[in-house]
């Protein structure tokens, strides 16, 4: 059976060896592509369903990029862990999408993803014709970030992978009552990996030492500068109605500062919501089209 996307390796600036996938288009388009960044542990994978949906769309198909940040899924690990930060791996979406020859897309962001499309929005803003940032905004809320960094400090050793599935269940479920037993079994899949026989996380162990110099009981930079930069682009928010990383009084500020704002408030969802689920994947596909109309 024919796989439905190609995979591609490229050098990242510093000559470190990275991976992405390309989901084509079933028939000719002049559709903006759709780049999606994962999270901060996550990889290509998340957007696997998504991107199926988005190439193949009735109406409105168009080609879908997805990133393996350095340090997850299938790119090499860095052998210095400090280059784990936004702003290298912002620069290596950009080598990614130079190499590919695109110009200009329309670029998701989940969680670490969208702190780096906004890296973009300062770095290389010819690149965004519209952005989609899902359950993430400028500012980040310590409650969630301090979720995040006991969940990932938190030994996980899953022997099989419905034990895996019960695993995230388990710590998820209680965010995300929306999900079935299919989307937990899917999630693993997507951030762990099988190796020799054991099932293992998909990314680079030293990848945690990056949060260990975050003081979680301070205040944490914000990026309202660089979400400024993105005022005259079209921008969809997708929130997790249970999600503790993006606060109410973040939403509205982004709202007040960018007035064109959309925002999907996702029932039954946490931090941060499935993407391939309900029907989020007509709704990027129908805003991804608005993009193509504003641009043509």
């Amino acid at each position: 059976m024919a796989k439905s996307f190609r995979e591609i390796n490229y050098d990242a600036p510093d000559g470190l060896k990275l991976y992405a996938r390309i989901y084509d288009p079933q028939r000719k388009t002049n559709a903006l592509p759709l780049v999606c960044l994962p999270g901060l542990t996550r990889n290509a994978r998340d957007f696997h369903e998504l991107a199926l949906s988005l190439a193949s769309h009735p109406d409105t198909p168009r080609q879908v990029i997805s990133f393996d940040y350095r340090g997850r899924g299938r790119s090499s690990y860095d052998p210095e862990w400090s280059h784990y930060n936004i702003g290298t791996e912002a620069g290596d979406v950009i080598a990614g999408l130079a190499h590919l020859g695109i110009s200009r897309a329309v670029v998701l962001g989940t969680s670490r993803g969208g702190l780096i499309i906004h890296i973009l929005a300062a770095t290389a803003p010819q690149l965004l014709a519209g952005i989609i940032l899902n359950d993430i905004g400028p500012e980040i809320a310590l409650p969630g970030l301090i979720e995040i960094s006991l969940y990932l400090n938190s030994p996980r050793e899953p022997k099989t992978w419905t034990e895996a599935a019960d695993m995230l269940w388990v710590v998820h479920g209680p965010a995300f009552p929306a999900l079935t037993r299919g989307d937990c079994e899917r999630f693993a899949r997507a951030i762990y990996r099988e190796e020799n026989g054991v099932i293992v996380p998909d990314y680079d162990p030293n990848l945690l030492r990056t949060m260990e110099s975050v003081d979680l009981t301070q205040k944490l930079p914000d990026l309202w500068a660089q979400f400024d930069l993105m005022a005259e682009l079209p921008l969809l928010l997708i929130r997790g109605e249970n999600t503790k990383l993006l606060s109410p009084e973040t939403v509205e500020e982004m709202t007040r500062r960018h007035p064109a704002l959309q925002v999907i408030n996702v029932a039954g969802q946490g931090h941060a919501p499935l993407l391939e689920t309900g029907q989020l994947p007509e709704l990027i596909a129908a805003f991804a089209a608005g993009v193509d109309l504003r641009g043509s």
